[in-house]
This record gives C-alpha cells, structure tokens and sequence, in this order.
C-alpha cells in the first residue's frame, strides 16, 4: 500500500498490506494473549503507559513530522496533537485503578449478604481509528482499553498508516506485548476482515456511512459497538460579544486542521444586528492565515487529507451559489500537485444548501443572520448530526437557556472545538452511540458482573 503526501503527491512509503488470512491470524494472537494481559495487575499495566508517555514525548519532534507529511497537518498543530494527548494519558494514569476498582454495593446489616460489581475487560476488541487525529482518537480508546485488560486489533486510517505503525513500536517498546495490541495494515477491506472475526466490541471513529455498516455487522454478532461518527457543529453568536475577539475564536474553531475535525465549527449563526461587523471581522481574520507547506513553521491552512474531498467542497460552493449565497472569501481548490483548498467563508447562506446541511470536513464555512434566541436555536438543531453546539454571549444566564436546548452531545459556552479528558465525549443523532473519555470512558470497556455473596 502506498503512502502519499497530500501536500505535494509525494510517496513517503510503500507498506506491506494486510489481508483476510492475516486478520484472522492476528486474531487468534490476540484471543490467546489477552486472558495473560488482563491477568497482569492493573498497577503494571499502567506502568507501560507511563512508558508509552515518555516515548511520546520523546520522540515529539521525529512523530510530528511523520504526521504531517502522511496526513498534511500542519507540523505546529501535529505538536499540539501529540502535547495534548499526555494531558488525557495523565487523566488515564490517574483515574483508571480507581475507575476499575470493584465495588461494595450493599452489605446487609448482619455481614451475610454481599453484592459487589467487578468491572472485567470486554476481551479483544477491534479498533478503527480515524486519520485526521490519530493520536487523540486512537488514545482515547487503545490507552483505557488496554489499562483495562483487553488485547487491541487496531487498524489505523489508511491515509495514517505510519503513523499507526509508530503507535504500535511504541507501545510494545513500552512493554505492552506484540500480540495484546496488534496493527493492521490496509482500507476498508481490512476493517471488514475484522469484523467477520469473533471480536468482543468494535470501536470506529469515522463517517455515518461506514458506521451504519458497521452496526449493522456488530448487531449480528450481538457485541459492544461505539461509533463516534460526523458532525455539523454550529455556533450562535449574540450581539452582545466583543465581536472582533468573537470572530477570531470561532475562525479558529472552523479551520484549524483546515478544517478537518469531527468538532470543527461548520455552521454560524450570528445576530442580524451584528451581521455585518461579525463577517467583515471573520473575513480579515480568516483571510491571515497562511496556507503553505504543512512543515512549515508558520503554516496554518494545509493539505486536504482526502483528494475526493476536494470535489465535496468545490460542490458544496457551486450549490451555495446557484441557491443566493455570495463568496465573501476563496471558493476553489488551489493551484499544485497535492490536495488543496482555499480557505472559504460564504455568506446568505439557507438550510436548504449543501454546506449547511452536510458534513464538510474541510476548509469552509456558511454564515447565516438570526433574528433573536429561539431563531438560533431552531436552526442549530435543524440537524441530522448532534457532536457539538455553542453560543458566545456576555450573559450566563442566556447561554445556559440555550444551552439546555441544544440537541448535542457537546455544548460550549465561549468557547468551542474543545474536548476535556475529564468530560464524556459522545454524539447523539447521526453523530454516533457510545463514548469515550471521562471515567465512563474507562468502564466502557469493560463488563460489569454482578456478585451476589451470601455467606453460610
């Protein structure tokens, strides 16, 4: 399988791929192995993620780059990607024994009745990882899923092969055996290899589409299954903010890793007595962004990961155009061998165009006037999709009204495309079932069992 540079088309690797016979091989390594692996004490388990961490650290620099050049991130926030994920292993590090630690439910007054709940591992468990944060979407589940004793098959995006193939180096230099956490190589038909094979839970970051398929294959063999899925995050701005700063937060929220985040910001509403102020403080802002080489230093807007997403946005502004919408800013794909987009804000935008409805995941963004709160919040839940919502305002009391009402798994209050380690990151609607991170997201992968203890 050859791995390219979306930036410049440049092939950095041509790596082994895996296949049907393999899969099925890996798995039985890893239904072999993991009785051993949940039978290692929870403490020393923990301790080779505490070696996973240093070597991340260590190799911050050499990882980066790998992420970059594979994914077309820019090599600034492939360090920010890689500096956050300590802070969720330290979460993990800190609240997993706890998490996982049997509990005293009742005790009768006489001692002779007992229940108790142990937490035990789910047992092997597939992994489809996403490519677009590989580090933070894969930790989220490999690091509490191994503390909690399953053994991992984990396919990492094919469009962040090596990147997936560090993770396990590092991993099994960390101490976690070869056969507990096992890569695989390869698209789709390698995600479908693995789920025709007798796993105990399936655990996929990626789109609606893929994620129906999935449901489906995990229904059948009635097993876990999470799917943290697309999003169509809107934000509402009030005509009370400081609209420069207000312009600035949510420009960065649409296009940061150009705009390649399952929590970016892809639909704005903002107060129609602010429109214009709002837009042409977007526009400059969104306008000194440096598109470049991802490895340069200064670069924020770099490559589109997916060349087919290319015609999603170019398709996206055509319909936005021919149903009223103005071009306030870009609108094409931009000149060079790589996958390319310029950044692009339109405006008299509606519900009924393509950028508002569906799913972008790319370097574009629609703003559209409201008339007052319940405007906003009519048109923020005019969704198929439900990851995150938010609204700027100088009134608490305000934001937390609107808060309440969104249909969201997320909701931000000045601020957004935010995820916190201590919080349940989940979606509701088209966006996905299940979650992960906070100390829910350490049990979910585990079972409980119920004790039921009578003494004589």
């Amino acid at each position: 399988m050859k791995i390219v540079n979306p930036w410049n088309g440049a092939i950095l690797a041509d790596v082994p791929a895996d296949n049907a016979r393999s899969v099925a091989a890996k798995y039985a390594k890893a239904r072999a192995a993991q009785p051993r692996w949940s039978a290692v004490p929870v403490k020393k388990r923990l301790d080779a993620i505490v070696a996973f961490r240093a070597l991340l650290a260590s190799r911050e620099d050499e990882l980066a780059a790998t992420l970059t050049q594979e994914v077309g991130k820019p090599i600034r926030q492939s360090r920010n990607e890689l500096k956050g994920l300590a802070g969720r292993i330290d979460f993990f590090l800190a609240e997993s024994a706890r998490t996982l630690r049997d509990e005293k439910v009742f005790e009768d007054k006489g001692g002779r009745l007992e229940e108790r709940i142990s937490h035990e591992p789910l047992g092997v468990i597939a992994n489809i990882s996403a490519w677009n944060y590989p580090y933070f979407v894969g930790g989220n589940v490999f690091v509490p899923a191994l503390v909690a004793g399953n053994a991992i098959l984990y396919k990492p995006s094919e469009y962040a092969t090596l990147t997936g193939l560090k993770i396990a180096e590092m991993l099994h230099a960390s101490g976690v055996p070869g056969d507990v956490f096992i890569p695989l190589v390869g698209g789709g038909e390698i995600g479908a290899a693995l789920l025709k094979q007798p796993i105990d839970g399936v655990f996929f970051t990626g789109s609606y589409p893929t994620g129906q398929k999935i449901a489906a294959a995990a229904g059948r063999k009635m097993i876990k299954v999470q799917l943290e899925l697309g999003g169509k995050d809107p934000i509402y701005v009030c005509e009370d903010v400081d609209v420069q700063a207000a312009a600035a937060a949510v420009a960065d929220g649409a296009f940061y890793n150009t705009g390649q985040s399952c929590c970016s910001v892809e639909r704005i509403y903002v107060n129609r007595r602010i429109e214009k102020a709002f837009v042409d403080a977007f526009v400059a802002e969104v306008e000194g962004y440096r598109i470049g080489d991802p490895m340069d230093e200064t670069t924020y807007i770099g490559a589109i990961t997916r060349r087919p997403q290319i015609d999603v946005l170019r398709k996206q502004v055509a319909d936005a155009k021919k149903k009223g919408a103005k071009v306030a800013l870009g609108g094409k794909p931009l000149p060079g061998k790589g996958n390319r987009f310029e950044p692009t804000v339109l405006t008299g935008v509606n519900a009924s165009m393509a950028v508002m409805r569906d799913e972008s995941f790319g370097p574009i963004i629609g703003i559209e006037a409201v008339d007052n709160d319940a405007d906003a919040v009519a048109r923020m839940n005019d969704s198929e999709f439900g990851l995150t919502a938010g609204v700027y305002t100088t009134d608490a009391k305000r934001a937390k009204a609107i808060l309440g009402k969104l249909e969201a798994g997320s909701v931000y209050w000045n601020c957004c495309d935010r995820v916190s380690p201590r919080l349940p990151w989940s979606g509701v609607k088209h966006s996905g079932i299940g979650l992960t991170l906070s100390t829910y997201g350490i049990q979910t992968f585990t079972r409980p069992k119920a004790w039921h203890l009578r003494g004589a």
